[in-house]
């Protein structure tokens, strides 16, 4: 039985103008359990009925009676509250998550289809920084949200490897490049590479000249001139090493690192169909699309000197991604800064009469800030994520060597916590909110934290090690019905409506958010019920409990790319 299921279907037989998925979204969960599990607010039916919604309540508290698997059915004020029965309760959830495993939580919605996630997508030849951090992460966790749904599921990281930049590059790599600077280059590439780049920038305030030279070159790049193609294919490999240091921390794998570049060759064919639909203008030499009557700004395509356009780019590759592989969706997480720049090419891709413009889905989340401004690259003023990462195992590793000197493996539980808090940290908010990166709130290891989650999972590790008994399904139910298991089993029943609203908003902070509150419910257990008890029955049947609740913290962890170390 699906209780919530079941409360909406009460309702749905009660009144015929109520479908299955409004009575569910009508269904409250109670925030003290003395109001019962689940409850119904009736202020909806009294233009219906005509009367207040109390006496609605108690009128369809009686109507409704006793009701199988449920302990009671009644009124408190405007509500209709239904308590479960807790045995009944207890045993259905967990056979299920017994049966089920680590796939307890996810469904089969995505079966057949597949979804494109483009995430990360730095620029070659500039740093790495904490900026990226958010593309970088929220993506990779929707990656693996829809995977875990049953999707065949593609990350692509859509390498910012062409543009004007790579002109600049090319420009201030031919005027300063002694073989020094090129040696500097080979051992460090990003921030030497970035120097140059911020000399060229700070240049061109007295040399106006030198931005000219930038567009030459980057037109020379795209006309496949071989010094600028070999210059930028260097750049390329040498950022790539650097970038994949940083996945690899991280654990993350792409199935495409297809990025601009890839794409060069493919805008011919995208200016001369928008020219073949009447979509093209000129202006002043420049080729645009007109956009003003749908409330957008007009997207240039091609500039006079002929050379491309992030809009024209994106343009191309949506169209390949669908022929190539026919996506249900095609999911950018990418800044919100760049809304405008997504509604003009997905409203292009409209105009051009392609129904799949709406499959499309611009996934945005909020800017981060430093403590001391913004980030500005041309500047210099950046913090390179690794060194992030390197910042917080180091700190993780003296707090281990503090409490846990004699631990086994404690530079890979260093990494696995240290890497683990900076992934939590970052998607515990809500995706659209701007914050401010700090150090001392990234690697704060006490309350709502990742490492708070990961010690409870250690714990759940360390009882079932100690318990050394077989666990299976075949317990005594009754035993979990007190307070205390409880609240937990009724936790664990949330962990599939966490999945989904993750997987439905795009917003893995409905699992973060989750994942801490079942560690919480289950420290309260554990510290309320003892687990390893002389009691047989007792024992197996709580032992039963903290196998599943073991399952669903690491299940929940993997979903947000973070580890989940078996002790600490």
């Amino acid at each position: 039985m699906d209780f919530k299921q079941k409360v909406a279907e009460i309702f749905t037989s009660l009144d015929d103008e109520i479908t299955i998925d409004e009575a569910i979204q009508m269904i409250e969960v109670p925030p003290n359990s003395d109001m019962g599990d689940y409850a119904v607010p009736c202020f909806k039916f009294s233009k219906k009925y005509r009367k207040a919604p109390a006496m609605i309540a108690k009128d369809l508290s009686e109507k409704i009676g006793q009701v199988e698997g449920f302990e009671k059915v009644e009124n408190a004020g405007p509500y209709v509250n239904f308590f479960v029965d807790k045995k009944h309760f207890a045993e259905k959830i967990l056979k299920q998550a017994y049966a089920e495993k680590d796939k307890f939580g996810s469904t089969n919605v995505g079966e057949g289809k597949t979804v494109i996630v483009e995430f990360s997508s730095p620029n070659i030849a500039k740093p790495f920084h904490i900026g990226h951090i958010r593309s970088t992460l929220i993506g990779n966790s929707i990656h693996k949200i829809y995977t875990y749904m049953g999707y065949n599921t593609v990350a692509i990281n859509h390498l910012g490897d062409y543009g004007t930049q790579f002109g600049m590059l090319i420009s201030a790599y031919k005027k300063w490049g002694t073989p020094e600077i090129v040696e500097a280059i080979e051992k460090d590439p990003i921030p030497e590479l970035l120097k140059l780049y911020v000399r060229y920038n700070q240049e061109i305030e007295t040399h106006p000249e030198y931005q000219e030279e930038a567009r030459y070159w980057f037109k020379e790049l795209e006309n496949g001139n071989e010094e600028a193609h070999k210059l930028w294919s260097w750049f390329r490999e040498v950022s790539l090493k650097e970038f994949n240091r940083v996945y690899e921390m991280f654990g993350i794998k792409y199935d495409s690192l297809a990025g601009e570049s890839f794409y060069s060759d493919k805008m011919a064919d995208v200016i001369s169909e928008l020219e073949d639909k009447q979509l093209l203008k000129d202006s002043e030499g420049a080729k645009i699309v007109e956009l003003s009557e749908y409330g957008l700004t007009d997207a240039l395509i091609q500039k006079s000197d002929g050379s491309t356009l992030y809009v024209t780019r994106d343009i191309a590759a949506a169209m390949y991604r669908k022929k190539t592989y026919d996506f249900y969706k095609n999911i950018y997480v990418v800044g919100a800064p760049q809304k405008l720049h997504f509604d003009q090419w997905r409203k292009i891709i409209e105009l051009m009469g392609y129904e799949w413009a709406d499959d499309c889905v611009h996934v945005m989340f909020g800017t981060v800030s430093l403590e001391d401004g913004a980030l500005a690259t041309r500047k210099g003023r950046v913090v390179f994520l690794e060194d992030v990462l390197k910042k917080a195992i180091e700190k993780t590793t003296e707090i281990i060597s503090d409490r846990n000197p004699d631990i086994d493996n404690r530079e890979e539980v260093a990494k696995q916590v240290g890497i683990g808090a900076v992934i939590f940290q970052e998607l515990f908010n809500n995706r659209i909110k701007d914050y401010m990166f700090s150090w001392d709130k990234t690697l704060s290891f006490e309350g709502e934290t990742g490492p708070y989650v990961q010690y409870s999972y250690a714990r759940t590790c360390s009882l079932l090690k100690r318990a050394d008994i077989e666990i299976d399904d075949d317990v005594d139910f009754s035993v979990l019905t007190d307070k205390e298991a409880f609240n937990v089993i009724k936790k664990l029943e949330g962990f599939k409506a966490a999945v989904l609203g993750s997987h439905d908003k795009y917003e893995p902070f409905f699992i973060t958010r989750y994942v801490v509150s079942l560690a919480q419910e289950f420290n309260r257990f554990y510290h309320e019920c003892p687990i390893i008890v002389e009691d047989a029955n007792v024992k197996k049947a709580r032992l039963l409990l903290t196998q599943t609740v073991n399952t669903v913290i690491k299940t929940a962890l993997g979903l947000l790319g973070m580890d989940a170390p078996e002790k600490m």
